[in-house]
């Protein structure tokens, strides 16, 4: 399988993404008022505490007395109960606001997910989209919550402190002031360092959770293969190059903020050396100094916040990336706006404009093509008529498994069409043809939870009686009611607790409780033993009856009772036949047969 490329995102801060993403805590209108109202009360009281001072130093200090100290400590304890409450208010509610929208965003990803065409899952690794959908929405969630609100708050007490320092004296905020041009100038010469060392190490990242992903389901395989040495020396590469991009991040990271509190320090120097003058001079007085000097330290604080939180937006840009563009990418395969307002989607199907379907197949004159100068069918026809079975063989990449998914609009040719029931399905909504089809993998796929919600997958209303019927049509009643708790056993995840023989037979009892009109079975018993074999060859008889079918089958000796063989080759029929016909010509087919 080829998988996509990690994207290699090299903008700048982009505040449109980050807009975008800021409507998830849009949506959430009183919460975020509350969080930003409780943050500009501690803000105001942040700011009011050097002029507290100032008037403690001038009144009482500097005039000896302690005339109004009752009141002035009443103030202070009324000012400090009232920021440590709405202190807990914020905390409370960005936590809250943090949940929220990381719900949100997942909720967006997961119905992406659902919508996305299969041809995403046929070139996209799980890792991949494991480490956008938890790692990435989970940073992105935590900056939205936490550090943009920080970041809109840190500038409003700034402003605050900036207001409050030319207030007291002009000159002295003109020279304290001096230093934040150059902190702005090397600010913008790490950004860009810093955005692309993150970058790299997201995308490392996404790398590493792949090569977790892949280790753990193909465990079996290593230890066959005796890969462990080979698989952990590639492993190694990775971790030692993320650590390394890590390292180079923090390094900068390192640098950068002690540059800021370098500048930071000049700022206050400058105003103790001018200010201390002034005071000598009696220009202002020791407590203007004072509450001066304390609005230097503060302003200079938020200032550092903003540089790490800054960095922490840069890390986090990759991550919004990421998520945005799995949230924008667009399904291959679309019904049109016209099928959707007569037929529905797949989340609002409008059932009662659906036609029955009898299943009659048509391919007139299809080419597709998964890179577009490879064409894998060429002027591809076939007719397929209601209730027979067709089998499709061929060596291996020929285009069985093409034109069965073809078929079941996984993927739509790329010339001609494929009508169903004399229409082109395009026609008709992607549900409506899906909703009548059953598939049968080669490598049947349980769900974790227990045999009946298995069989029940596709049909949740389904009866007791229904569900045990479906079981018994395939000959897996035996097995289950075998198992110590019957239909309630628990299969594990992936059905990883039953054999490969029992997964299927409990895969095709699922399918034949949806009750399709067209089925396809994909090698449907090529990994499983000649005896539950021979049950699913009875099932299949029993269950394939008046009902349109499409088999790929490398066992050829499971497909003998078809109506029509055909061998694919070449981007078409190589020939066709009964399985006799066949074998009287003695071409490709009696080739393939006598050799198995």
């Amino acid at each position: 399988m080829s998988y996509i490329k990690e994207e290699e995102f090299t903008k700048k801060i982009d505040i449109n993404l980050w807009k975008r993403l800021l409507e998830y805590a849009l949506r959430w209108k009183k919460l975020l008022a509350a969080i930003i109202v409780s943050l500009i009360v501690v803000s105001f009281v942040d700011i009011l505490y050097p002029l507290l001072s100032k008037y403690a130093i001038d009144h009482f200090v500097a005039q000896q007395t302690v005339d109004g100290l009752g009141g002035y400590i009443a103030v202070t304890i009324a000012v400090i109960i009232i920021q440590s409450l709405c202190s807990v208010c914020f905390v409370m509610g960005a936590s809250d606001l943090e949940m929220r929208i990381s719900y949100d965003i997942r909720q967006e990803c997961f119905l992406k997910l659902q919508k996305l065409s299969f041809s995403y899952y046929d070139k996209t690794s799980v890792g991949y989209i494991m480490a956008r959908v938890i790692s990435d929405i989970g940073r992105l969630s935590e900056m939205i919550a936490w550090s943009i609100v920080d970041i809109l708050l840190s500038f409003t007490f700034i402003i605050g402190c900036i207001i409050s320092m030319f207030a007291l004296n002009v000159k002295l905020a003109f020279i304290t002031l001096a230093v934040m041009p150059v902190l702005a100038i090397i600010a913008v010469i790490f950004r860009t360092k810093i955005l692309r060392q993150y970058r790299l190490v997201r995308s490392i990242n996404s790398r590493i959770t792949g090569a977790y992903n892949e280790g753990i389901m193909g465990a079996m395989t290593t230890k066959t293969l005796v890969r462990e040495q080979q698989n952990f020396e590639d492993f190694k590469i990775l971790t030692q190059n993320m650590r390394h991009a890590s390292g180079k991040a923090a390094h900068l990271n390192a640098i950068f903020m002690p540059i800021v509190m370098f500048l930071s320090a000049i700022g206050t120097a400058l105003a103790l050396q001018i200010g201390g003058g002034q005071v000598l001079n009696g220009v202002i007085t020791f407590g203007t100094l004072s509450s001066f000097i304390s609005y230097t330290t503060q302003l200079f604080d938020p200032i550092q916040q903003i540089a790490q939180k800054f960095a922490e937006l840069q890390n986090a840009q990759a991550s919004a990336e990421r998520v945005i563009s799995l949230l924008d990418t667009k399904e291959e395969i679309t019904d049109s706006k016209e099928v959707v307002a007569v037929y529905g989607d797949n989340f609002t199907p409008k059932k009662e404009n659906w036609p029955p379907i009898i299943g009659d197949v048509t391919f007139k004159h299809v080419d597709f093509s998964y890179i577009p100068e490879e064409k894998v069918l060429k002027d591809f026809n076939l007719h397929v008529p209601a209730g027979k079975s067709i089998a499709l063989v061929g060596e291996t990449g020929a285009g069985k498994s093409t034109i069965i998914n073809l078929v079941c609009r996984f993927y739509e040719p790329t010339g001609g069409k494929i009508l169903i029931d004399g229409v082109d399905y395009r026609a008709r909504s992607q549900l409506w043809l899906q909703s009548n089809m059953g598939y049968v993998l080669q490598q049947p796929h349980l769900f974790s939870g227990t045999i009946r919600d298995n069989i029940a997958f596709g049909r949740k209303d389904a009866t007791e009686e229904e569900i045990h019927a479906a079981a018994r049509m395939v000959h897996a009643e035996e097995f289950i009611l075998a198992q110590k708790d019957g239909y309630n056993t628990q299969v594990g995840q992936g059905g990883i607790r039953l054999s490969t023989g029992q997964k299927q037979l409990i895969s095709f009892a699922r399918v034949i409780l949806a009750d399709p009109r067209i089925f396809v079975l994909d090698e449907a018993t090529s990994s499983i033993d000649t005896e539950t074999e021979q049950l699913i060859q009875q099932a299949i008889t029993t269950v394939l009856k008046n009902r349109t079918s499409f088999i790929v089958a490398h066992r050829l000796s499971t497909i003998r009772n078809s109506d029509l063989i055909l061998v694919i080759g070449n981007g078409g029929i190589i020939e066709s036949g009964t399985h006799q016909q066949l074998l009287n010509q003695k071409g490709a087919y009696y080739n393939l047969y006598t050799h198995q």
